[in-house]
């Protein structure tokens, strides 16, 4: 079914990138249950991802809301599952040693699960010798601090936590509708929020006011009202939501609804040791350690 699928995929009137197996009693399902991300009684085989072949003009490094530097392939357009390609991430430094990525290359390019771009493989026979080898940067290029790295992962991070690169990246998860869900504050007003220094770090998304957002470039009166009130909303947000936005290390949705249903108040989450958090159930080491260090900072 699945192969005959594979086949007949371009004969469909939408796009789709792969089956779904499910268990066909209803019984069954309610027995198996759910974890928190999805239903034991289904699973999802992928079709094999689309492939081009493009040429990496240059490659930049972006800085997300953890600091983490990311190198991102800037690419001669490209269409792939009906889609204009232009960037794709190289996810670090080792992945781009490993497969001697350099700028100039030709590649071939897919789109894994037909959402995100990967550089699969480098066609390394068509080089002409103009190829320039990449290197990550020794500071980040955004507030200019030293990075850091460390023996305990591949990850090179800017450790500055008013790096405007971070904050902007932290403000967009905050936002985001998983977490407090504040409609209307996308990527290019919390750009100008933050450029404009009317934000300085979350909590001054709560000091905000219709008039100062409507002064904004393609803000008014009446979108400023609309944002007011949905941050204004944002405060009625259960608990696990408002720990899960702040974009604490390791603490997805399903974690900060754990630690939330133990401790009653954030004033005692952020006065737990390692050792109590570790004594719950799914919260280890790094958990624990990384709750207990972002509480330690005075800013947070």
């Amino acid at each position: 079914y699945y192969k005959n699928w594979i086949d007949k995929r371009d004969t469909l009137p939408y796009d789709t990138d792969g089956i779904v197996i499910k268990v066909n009693s209803l019984a069954q399902q309610q027995e198996l249950g759910y974890t928190a991300k999805s239903p034991r009684w289904a699973i999802s085989c992928k079709f094999p991802a689309r492939q081009a072949t493009t040429i990496i003009e240059d490659i930049i490094v972006q800085v997300g809301r953890t600091g983490v530097l990311t190198p991102v392939a800037i690419l001669e357009p490209v269409e792939l599952a009906g889609v204009t390609i232009t960037h794709a991430t190289l996810h670090n430094e080792q992945e781009i040693i490993r497969k001697d990525i350099r700028v100039g290359d030709t590649v071939l390019l897919e789109r894994a699960g037909d959402v995100i771009p990967k550089v699969v493989n480098v066609f390394k026979e068509r080089r002409t010798g103009k190829e320039q080898a990449f290197k990550m940067p020794d500071s980040c290029p955004v507030c200019g601090e030293v990075v850091q790295r460390s023996d305990e992962e591949v990850a090179i991070r800017c450790a500055n936590a008013a790096c405007p690169a971070q904050l902007k990246r932290r403000i967009q998860h905050f936002a985001s509708r998983n977490a407090m869900n504040i409609d209307g504050l996308g990527p290019s007003l919390i750009n100008q929020l933050i450029d404009t220094g009317m934000v300085k770090d979350i909590a001054d998304l709560y000091t905000l006011t219709k008039e100062s957002i409507a002064k904004l470039e393609r803000m008014g009166e009446k979108s400023a009202e609309i944002l007011i009130n949905a941050i204004l909303g944002s405060k009625t947000n259960d608990a696990n939501k408002m720990l899960f936005s702040l974009g604490i290390q390791h603490i997805g949705a399903h974690v900060a609804e754990v630690l939330i249903s133990r401790y009653s108040s954030f004033g005692k989450l952020s006065a737990a040791t390692s050792e109590e958090l570790e004594e719950i159930h799914e919260i280890g080491p790094k958990v624990a350690a990384s709750v207990v260090q972002f509480f330690q900072q005075e800013s947070n």
